[in-house]
C-alpha cells in the first residue's frame, strides 16, 4: 500500500501542505533496522521517501536498498541512487517482486502503514473529509473497487461489520440501515453526497465521527488488513538470522496483529499443547516489549504522528 500515516484526518495539516509526507518515528524506525553498510533492506511503504533516504545514508557502496509502493504517484519521489530499486506494488507481493530482482534474503524490513500526508491532502482522492471529491480511496489507481462501490453494493450487515471492526463506529447499525435507505432514492457519488445522507445520525464530534466512518472505508478499499497480515507471513522467510523487521502501526487493529505476529512468528492462531501447556518457539526475538511512541517534540512538528506505534522483532 501506499501505507503511511493513519492520521484521523481531523483538518490537521499544521502548516504542512506542501509536504509530500512527513515520517513518523524516523530515527526510532531507522535506529531500530541495525543497519549494516552492505545489508540489503526492504522499506515497504516509500511514500515520500524519507525512509529509504535516511537507510541510504547508512549503507555503503555495496548496500541495497528495495522500496514498494503502489501509488504512481510516490515514483516521483525516488532519489538518483543506483543502490535503490523501486517496485510499484502493493507490500503483500514483497517475496514475489524480491525474488524477480534475485532477492531470496533482507536483513531488514520496515513499514509504516497507512495513508500519506499527500493523499490526504490531495482532494481528487477522496480520502480526506476536508474536500468534496468523489468517493474513491484507492491507494493503486490500477485497483476497480472504489469507496462508491462499497457504499452503493454491500448489504447492511456487511456494511455494520466493516464499520464496526475497521472504524470502531459505535452506532454502526444505525449508520448501515440509513446508507441502506439513503441509497434507494438517491446515488451517493461524493463526499459531500455521502456526508448529507448520513448526517443525521452523526454522533459526538463530527470530524472523529467522520474520520472513524472513512477509515473503515478506506481499510476495505484497499483490503489493508489483508495485505498486512500477507506481508507479515512472508517476512519470516525472507529475514536473516538476526535481521529486523520494523513495523509503525496506527490503529488497533493493526498493532494487535503485529504484537500478536511477532510473539508467534504467524498470524494464525497458536494450539497450545494439551499435555504440557506450551505453545510452539516463535522464530523472532521482540526487541520492543511496549511499543515506541512519538515524543512530545515530534507531536508538536507533526501532530498525524500521535497514535504511532513502532514494535521491533529480530529473527532468531
Amino acid at each position: 500500500m501506499t501505507n503511511r500515516n493513519h492520521s484521523n484526518d481531523l483538518s490537521d495539516t499544521e502548516g504542512h501542505e506542501n509536504d509530500y509526507h512527513i515520517p513518523v518515528l524516523l530515527h526510532e524506525s531507522i535506529e531500530a533496522l541495525n543497519i549494516k553498510s552492505d545489508g540489503i533492506y526492504v522499506d515497504c511503504t516509500f511514500g515520500g521517501g524519507g525512509h529509504s533516504r535516511e537507510i541510504l545514508k547508512k549503507l555503503g557502496s555495496n548496500g541495497k536498498l528495495f522500496v514498494f509502493d503502489q501509488d504512481e504517484d510516490a515514483e516521483k519521489n525516488i532519489p538518483d541512487d543506483s543502490r535503490i530499486v523501486f517496485i510499484r506494488q502493493n507490500f503483500r507481493h514483497l517475496q514475489k517482486f524480491l525474488r524477480v530482482h534475485k532477492c531470496n534474503a533482507v536483513d531488514g524490513i520496515l513499514a509504516d502503514l497507512g495513508v500519506s500526508s499527500h493523499q490526504f491532502d490531495e482532494a481528487a482522492r477522496g480520502f480526506s473529509i476536508r474536500f468534496d471529491a468523489n468517493l474513491d480511496m484507492r491507494m493503486d489507481h490500477r485497483q476497480k473497487l472504489k469507496a462508491a462501490d462499497i457504499i452503493a453494493g454491500y448489504d447492511e450487515q456487511r456494511l455494520q461489520k466493516m464499520f464496526e471492526v475497521y472504524g470502531e463506529v459505535t452506532n454502526a447499525k444505525t449508520l448501515s440501515k440509513l446508507i441502506v435507505e439513503k441509497r434507494k432514492t438517491s446515488p451517493i457519488l461524493t463526499i459531500n453526497q455521502f456526508k448529507q445522507a448520513i448526517q443525521e445520525i452523526v454522533k459526538g464530534n463530527p470530524n472523529k465521527y467522520l474520520a472513524k466512518v472513512f477509515q473503515a472505508l478506506r481499510i476495505e478499499v484497499n483490503d489493508e488488513i489483508g495485505a498486512l497480515k500477507d506481508m507479515l507471513e512472508q517476512t519470516i522467510k525472507l529475514l536473516s538470522p538476526n535481521g529486523r523487521i520494523a513495523i509503525i502501526t496506527f490503529h488497533s487493529l493493526e498493532d494487535r496483529i503485529v504484537k500478536n505476529f511477532f510473539k508467534t512468528g504467524t498470524i494464525n492462531e497458536v494450539e497450545v499443547d494439551d499435555v504440557f501447556g506450551t505453545r510452539p518457539e516463535s522464530p523472532l526475538k521482540v526487541v520492543t516489549k511496549k511499543p515506541i511512541e512519538a515524543s512530545a517534540t515530534e507531536l508538536k512538528r507533526n501532530t498525524r504522528s500521535r497514535s504511532a506505534k513502532l514494535r521491533i522483532a529480530e529473527r532468531k
